[in-house]
């Protein structure tokens, strides 16, 4: 049974069970269907045909597009954006004759992280703060917050700021001209010592 909330547009079409949480301004779009003791953040987008829960926490200000379905195991935090059809799984070796919910794999998605259409995101694997996963990907391991990856499996191919701007060799956002620093080989932060 859907229920009223009072700073949130729910479509008629979409289900909401009771024990869910919804913050202020978020919308939730046709066909879709938030399952029990999950919480939605504020502000967020739900596209067409989109499944949460059960269980799952949905940070503020995430945009989930068209039928994506987020399963119990899997935590998006702030302002992460889920492509159209991407797919999180979250058993490594399902078989519909074997209940394995004893063995769902955790998967983080770090805040500002975008998950590009029809990616895949294999369970246990997590994605870190600002990282950009190319449409069709698929995540076979980690993500290092800002990497750039893509293909199947998915390999870095460079750096993304924090704005969505490809990093050349001097680590300078094209958009909006942060810079940044590597901490490691395979590790780089904003640079905010200028």
């Amino acid at each position: 049974m859907t229920k009223a909330f009072s700073k949130v547009y729910i479509h008629e079409t979409s289900y909401i069970d009771d024990e869910v949480t919804i913050g202020d301004g978020t919308k939730v779009w046709h066909f879709s269907h938030i399952l029990k003791n999950s919480n939605i953040g504020a502000n967020c987008s739900l596209g067409q045909n989109v499944v949460v829960g059960p269980n799952v926490t949905v940070g503020n200000n995430v945009k989930i597009q068209n039928n994506v379905s987020i399963y119990e195991g899997i935590t998006l935090e702030d302002d992460v954006f889920c492509g159209p059809s991407c797919v999180f799984t979250n058993v490594n070796n399902p078989r519909s004759e074997i209940v394995r919910k004893h063995e769902y794999r955790n998967t983080i998605v770090g805040k500002g992280a975008t998950i590009g259409a029809n990616a895949t995101i294999i369970c246990g694997n997590n994605l870190g703060k600002y990282c950009f996963i190319a449409a069709g990907s698929v995540v076979t391991k980690d993500v290092p917050p800002y990497a750039l990856v893509m293909g199947n499996p998915a390999k870095q191919a460079g750096w993304i700021s924090k704005a969505g701007g490809r990093l050349g060799s001097e680590l300078i956002c094209p958009i909006d001209g942060s810079v940044y620093k590597k901490v490691s080989p395979t590790c780089i932060e904003e640079d905010r010592s200028g």
